[in-house]
């Protein structure tokens, strides 16, 4: 199958979304020009391009298609092709009223934004289907083709009867019967059990908590149903062009899409990340993100859209600092990022997002936008031959998976205040400050080549996952687990014990008597840390280890840590320094070493090939102790001993030998806090 390499060929591809049809046709010459000059090689083209390729049901206008994919290819720029298919023109929705999602209430939500559309609809289905047609038929051939990208960040859900229908059937699909789905369901319960397969409706808005497993069905089927709109599209370019790479561009840690799945359908992961520059963390979240990415991609992946300053959808949008930009870009680069694009091209000047930025933003070429933007595109040309195709190793993988995330963010859980997303990254982020290169992996997946596995949390697994964390641990590995996992099947049954009896063993845990939440702002005294939003009431069986135990209230004297040989359990969130202080401590038994060890605050080093990345969060300067003597590829500087790094400042390291380059870090690295 065609590969991100098919369109790389050596290089990282630098760009992002062109939508010339927002601008007189006279632009487009300076748009071409500026592109050279900051250094593009690849433009998105008709992703919100319906109604101008088809602005009337059947019509089709592509000459201006046909002049913008001619002058791409006039000056060696690269397009990924679009279908437009996000965004129907109005027309659609007039017409067809059938075509628009139902919200769970029932209303309408209509034509006049982006995403209006029934993933459902066999009528949308038919006219996407009938323009991509068209649009392959007529391009797959083009020079300048380089990527397909179909759709744009599938994320709509809808309640409709025709969705309704489209909802049995999946289920048909997926239990066979009737009386499998009451039973997976549960429907004895408040007498909700279905005598015909027309009884069953999606989780439409209910006078109370609805069935918690239907809901949990609901998502998995929404996200079949995008991935079914997604491949319909997809075989159709790939049968008119086979060996040009297809896309979808992902929003990150999303809770609509199993990214898992959809990455297996997709020649090239991609996805859009959003950093919030006011964000103390967001150099972690954007760290969290890429490596999630190229986990799924296994392997380098493509950052399609960025903002290359302000975005326009939080409540407060703040520009990116000087430098920031940079920083984040080349971030992702060295954490396997083969392109690096951005949401858009020029700035608009009309429309919902006038307020978002653009690589050319309302201040022109002369503003600092533009500027920044194109020394990243020759800092990008530098580093290509040095890092492209080029993949990165981790010893340790952070387990996610979107059926457990389903379940736990049920209606009745036992505390609304678990939130999924966060208590990853939480995870995360102690391993990133420990410096400690990290992957995702699913947790059926193989581990074996993992010094270390860590859960945040799982509350749903599945028992090939627990049969998998068992011989994962059998077979020498250390895994690490956060509280509240392996308590419900794929049904989301709770499972004897309140937790999966494998599991118990594997942790040294007799009796899960309780779960005793906490609130946000109480938390929970241990032996040397406090413990946020959660604490369990555990009897362990005295073949394991008490690591910390809970000191004052109820669980006085309760484990609050255990460990049984090279498997421990963490039955609350330490606060960071402690989960960042045991993680460490569990790593190094492990044998799972930083980076690079006794790193200042707020730097961090990544490997990717023969490159050491140093990368400085802060806005003072830092100097990292490094032995032996190093070229910096995007200066040329020399550094012996030592590399000082200034406000967000990058360095993309060469170790120098007595013959030339040789990898940096041959040696093995110390341990953390190693002078």
């Amino acid at each position: 199958m065609p590969s991100l390499r098919d369109a790389t060929r050596g290089r990282l591809l630098f760009g992002g979304d062109y939508n010339p049809e927002q601008w007189p046709e006279e632009v487009w010459a300076e748009d071409v020009a500026l592109m050279k000059e900051a250094g593009v090689n690849s433009v998105t083209l008709g992703v919100f391009s319906w109604a101008k390729m088809e602005p009337r049901p059947g019509a089709r206008e592509f000459d201006w298609l046909d002049r913008l994919l001619g002058l791409m290819e006039e000056n060696g720029i690269g397009v990924v092709l679009a279908t437009p298919t996000s965004s129907p023109p109005p027309w659609m929705g007039a017409l067809h009223p059938e075509t628009l999602p139902r919200a769970e209430d029932g209303s309408v939500v209509w034509y006049g934004s982006r995403q209006h559309f029934c993933a459902s609809s066999p009528v949308y289905r038919r006219y996407a289907a009938a323009l991509t047609e068209d649009l392959a038929a007529r391009y797959a051939g083009h020079p300048a083709l380089t990527v397909w990208h179909i759709n744009n960040e599938y994320c709509t859900h809808c309640y409709c009867d025709e969705t309704a229908a489209h909802f049995r059937r999946w289920l048909a699909d997926r239990y066979g019967t009737l009386e499998a789905v009451n039973d997976a369901w549960g429907t004895a319960f408040w007498s909700q059990r279905y005598d015909t397969w027309a009884e069953i409706l999606p989780p439409r808005k209910a006078q109370y908590t609805r069935n918690p497993t239907q809901v949990l069905d609901f998502k998995r089927f929404t996200s079949d149903a995008l991935m079914e709109c997604y491949t319909a599209e997809r075989d159709i370019v790939r049968r008119h062009s086979p060996d040009v790479p297809v896309t979808s561009n992902f929003m990150p840690l999303w809770s609509g899409q199993d990214a898992w799945a959809w990455a297996g359908q997709e020649d090239v992961v991609s996805v859009d990340v959003y950093p919030d520059p006011a964000d103390p963390g967001a150099g972690q979240y954007n760290a969290m993100l890429a490596d999630m990415t190229r986990s799924q991609a296994r392997g380098p992946w493509m950052l399609m859209e960025q903002a290359a300053s302000a975005v326009n959808w939080r409540p407060v949008n703040h520009p990116k600092p000087r430098g920031l930009n940079r920083l984040w870009s080349l971030q992702s680069v060295a954490r396997g990022a083969d392109a690096v694009c951005y949401f858009q091209w020029r700035q608009s000047r009309q429309g919902s997002e006038k307020f978002h930025s653009g690589m050319v933003s309302h201040a022109g070429p002369e503003g600092r936008a533009f500027q920044e933007i194109t020394r990243i595109g020759a800092e990008l040309a530098t580093l290509a031959p040095e890092v492209s195709g080029a993949h990165t190793v981790a010893d340790v993988a952070v387990l996610h998976d979107w059926d457990a995330w389903w379940g736990s963010a049920q209606e009745g859980r036992p505390s609304a205040h678990l939130d999924y997303p966060a208590i990853v990254q939480a995870w995360h982020r102690a391993l990133w400050e420990n410096g400690t290169a990290t992957d995702f992996a699913r947790p059926e997946a193989d581990l074996s080549g993992y010094r270390m596995v860590v859960v945040p949390q799982l509350y749903l697994l599945s028992d090939a996952a627990v049969d998998n964390l068992v011989a994962y641990v059998a077979g020498g590995g250390t895994l690490v687990s956060g509280f509240f996992t392996g308590v419900a099947d794929v049904d989301d049954r709770i499972r004897p014990g309140g937790m999966d009896a494998r599991l118990r063993a594997l942790f040294s845990i007799r009796t899960l008597h309780e779960w005793w939440p906490v609130e946000p702002e109480v938390g929970v005294d241990c032996d040397s840390f406090r413990g946020l939003l959660w604490s369990e009431e555990l009897e362990a069986d005295g073949t394991g280890e008490t690591v910390a135990a809970y000191r004052g209230g109820e669980l006085d004297g309760l484990p609050a840590v255990l460990r049984k040989g090279a498997a421990w359990y963490v039955s609350t969130l330490p606060e960071p320094a402690a989960l960042r202080e045991l993680l460490g401590r569990v790593a190094g038994e492990a044998g799972v070493r930083p980076v690079v060890a006794g790193l200042p605050e707020g730097v961090e080093a990544v490997r990717r090939g023969e490159l050491l990345f140093l990368f400085h969060h802060g806005q003072g300067t830092a100097t990292v102790e490094l032995p032996g003597s190093h070229v910096d590829v995007l200066s040329g500087a020399k550094t012996d001993g030592a590399v000082e790094l200034g406000r967000y400042g990058v360095a993309a390291l060469k170790t120098v030998g007595a013959d030339g380059y040789e990898p940096v870090g041959a040696a093995a690295p110390k341990p953390v806090g190693a002078a």
